[in-house]
């Protein structure tokens, strides 16, 4: 056996050792599943992090737009005396309390804007997760076609060693010539080169996943655990991409009407109490005031919020619309897709039944001497292109569905 023969269990046994490294670097439990990859992947994801936080905050406004006051009561105590220079005795205590009050109408816009920002955080949330899954989809079909690939190229490295020993058994019997001999050895060399090749794109894809801190197990996953083929193939507005910015409508719209209503300061009622002592030895007087302040208020911030208001809303309207149509054209082309990989799958599963037949029939000329060498190599190479088509047929067939299912907003499942 040559050199060049003994470099297919070496690789082999590389690839095996680069893969039991990533699984020693995992601090996560290795995902099987493209679901379980997305699952895994989310849960380290800022948003997700931070979600409990933002909804806190968000129900703490909510809690504030319910209160009587348009802000928290201020209570005032001040003192008056002229000990440091007179000394008479003269002395006054105040204790006042305000209030702001709420424009008319105010409370309650301030309640449904606060309605309308917990939903536009659970809608963003559930985009965020949605583009996520779009991203790990991606990674994770082209890692399978890659670990398919590899998988081939070590086929190929066994079959091409295989003819080589068998060549060089006739040779040595002087059934075939060196040449012979020089071609077999240089298809196991192709076959090495080619291997080494889907190594290196197999580590590239599996740096994909690594970034979300996710190491695969490939000897663990099951293909035929592939995504589902969508029922439903009409776009709606449940798509976490449509929800999200019909969220962020709904909300510039309240930002709008508050905005509109908030024409001046809220006006404060003010209470308050002063006992006074004239001089010393005098009765001490109380007083009872009752006050309400009005700010004027100033016309060009009022105008400032209601035009930052408008354009927020005129922008998520618009915006909507646009990826109403971007999604439309997204899943049109999934759709097309999808047919055309279920039509190609089938293609290539004639193909390699045919080529595999062909590869018997020249295998069994080539032993009794019927056919050359270059024929039976040709034959060989037409039968692993075919089957390797055949398998990426499959797997881009179910690529095509997890596109089809990103195109109308299902997360894997």
């Amino acid at each position: 056996m040559t050199s060049r023969s003994r470099m297919g269990p070496l690789l082999a046994c590389s690839a095996a050792l680069w893969l039991s490294a990533g699984q020693a670097r995992a601090n996560e439990a290795i995902p099987a599943t493209l679901a379980q990859a997305f699952n895994q992947a989310w849960s380290l994801q800022a948003e997700a992090a931070a979600a409990p936080v933002r909804r806190d905050a968000a129900q703490g406004r909510r809690t504030a737009a319910e209160a009587w006051t348009a802000a928290p009561p201020v209570l005032e105590l001040s003192g008056r005396s002229e000990r440091l220079n007179r000394n008479q005795g003269s002395r006054e205590v105040e204790l006042g309390l305000s209030a702001a009050l709420w424009l008319p109408g105010e409370r309650s816009l301030t309640q449904q804007l606060a309605d309308a920002e917990m939903g536009a955080l659970d809608s963003r949330l559930l985009a965020a997760r949605w583009r996520l899954a779009g991203a790990v989809r991606e990674a994770w079909w082209t890692l399978q076609l890659a670990s398919l690939d590899q998988q081939s190229a070590r086929a190929r490295i066994a079959t091409a060693t295989q003819l080589a020993r068998d060549v060089a058994r006739r040779v040595s019997a002087g059934d075939l010539s060196r040449a012979d001999q020089h071609q077999a050895d240089a298809a196991v060399a192709a076959a090495e080169a080619e291997a080494a090749q889907a190594q290196a794109t197999l580590a590239h894809a599996a740096q994909a996943l690594r970034s979300w801190g996710l190491v695969p197990d490939l000897a663990q996953q099951d293909l035929a655990l592939a995504e589902s083929s969508p029922e439903a193939r009409e776009l709606d507005a449940s798509h976490p991409a449509l929800q999200e910015l019909s969220d962020r409508t709904r909300l510039a719209e309240r930002g709008l009407a508050l905005a509109s209503r908030q024409r001046r300061g809220n006006p404060e009622l003010v209470l308050s109490t002063t006992r006074e002592r004239p001089a010393y030895g005098e009765p001490s007087a109380q007083t009872v005031m009752l006050g309400l302040r009005i700010p004027l208020g100033s016309a060009g911030a009022h105008q400032a919020r209601q035009a930052d208001a408008s354009a927020d809303q005129i922008e998520a309207q618009t915006l909507l619309a646009l990826e109403q149509q971007r999604l439309r054209a997204e899943v049109e082309a999934a759709q097309a897709r999808l047919a055309a990989a279920r039509a190609g799958a089938e293609a290539a599963a004639r193909r390699a039944t045919l080529t595999r037949e062909a590869r018997g029939f020249v295998e069994k000329a080539f032993r009794l001497g019927e056919a050359d060498l270059p024929s039976r190599l040709r034959v060989e190479q037409e039968a692993f292109e075919a089957q390797r088509q055949q398998a990426r047929a499959g797997i881009a067939v179910n690529q095509a569905v997890s596109a089809l299912r990103q195109a109308l907003g299902l997360l894997p499942q």
